[in-house]
C-alpha cells in the first residue's frame, strides 16, 4: 500500500519509512504539514501517519485539511510523545484511527499499520480472488478472467488492471502506477506504460457497452471509470 508519512524530524519519518518499506509497502515521507496537504492534492495514498505535534500546523487541523483529500476509508495513525489522555482524545476525537506513543518501536509500528490497513482495505489483504463485475482476478495464480473466459494477459498487465480497479473512479498519477507496477524499474519510458495501459484496455475491452472506460487525465495518469456508479 501507498503510505505518506509526516514527521518534523527527517531522521524519524526515513526511519518509519524504511520499515514500512522492509514490510511491503510504498512510503514517501514530508518534514512539515504544507508540504504532505501538497502532495495529497497531487497524488494518492492509502495512509496517513502524522506527527501529533509537527511545527507548522497543528494535528487537529492537519487531520481534517489530509482526510479531504484521502480516500473515505484510508486510516489515519497519529505519533505522540506524551502518554498523557488529553493528546490520545484529542487525537482519536479529530478522527484519527489510532496512535503511538514515541520512541517507536519497529515491530509494533508495522503490526498497528497492517491490522489499519487489514481493516480499511478487506477485499485487498490475502483474497485469493477479487471480482468486480464481470472481471474476476485469481490474485495467488495471478489469473484474470471476464465472463469466465481467461485473459492471455502478462505479469504486469495483470497487476496493472487490478490496480485500476481497485482503485475506481480515482485518478492514479504516472508516479503511483510506476510505484505500484513497475516497484524497483527505475527508468520507465512513458510509452511503455502508455502501451501497457492500451494493453489492458483492449484485452479487458474497457469500453462503455461493458460498463467501464478507462481514460488518459491530462498531464496526470489514469482513470479507470465504472459507468453508471
Amino acid at each position: 500500500m501507498r503510505i505518506a508519512v509526516l514527521d518534523n524530524d527527517r531522521s524519524q519519518a526515513e526511519l518509519i519509512c524504511q520499515v514500512l518499506s522492509s514490510a511491503g509497502h510504498i512510503c514517501h515521507s514530508f518534514q512539515t504539514a504544507k508540504d504532505v496537504l501538497a502532495q495529497l492534492r497531487k497524488d494518492s495514498y492509502d495512509m496517513l501517519i502524522l506527527d501529533w505535534q509537527v511545527v507548522d500546523l497543528g494535528g487537529a487541523e492537519v487531520l481534517r485539511r489530509a482526510k479531504e483529500k484521502l480516500p473515505d476509508n484510508a486510516p489515519v495513525l497519529f505519533l505522540t510523545t506524551s502518554s498523557g489522555e488529553d493528546d490520545i482524545v484529542a487525537g482519536l476525537a479529530a478522527g484519527a484511527d489510532d496512535y503511538m506513543i514515541k520512541p517507536l518501536r519497529r515491530s509494533e509500528m508495522v503490526a498497528r499499520v497492517q491490522a489499519l490497513l487489514r481493516r480499511a482495505y478487506p477485499a485487498q489483504n490475502g483474497a485469493e480472488q477479487l471480482q468486480f463485475g464481470q472481471y474476476v482476478f485469481e490474485t495467488r495464480p495471478g489469473r484474470l478472467l471476464m465472463d469466465g473466459i481467461v485473459l492471455d494477459v502478462t505479469h504486469k498487465e495483470f497487476y496493472l488492471a487490478l490496480l485500476f480497479f481497485r482503485n475506481i473512479g480515482r485518478p492514479l498519477s504516472r508516479a503511483y502506477i510506476h510505484e505500484a507496477v513497475w516497484i524497483r524499474e527505475t527508468a520507465v519510458p512513458s510509452r511503455t506504460m502508455d502501451t501497457h495501459v492500451s494493453r489492458v484496455r483492449n484485452k479487458l475491452q474497457l469500453k462503455p457497452e461493458n460498463g467501464f472506460r478507462l481514460v488518459p487525465v491530462y498531464s496526470y495518469g489514469y482513470r479507470l471509470e465504472k459507468l453508471g456508479a
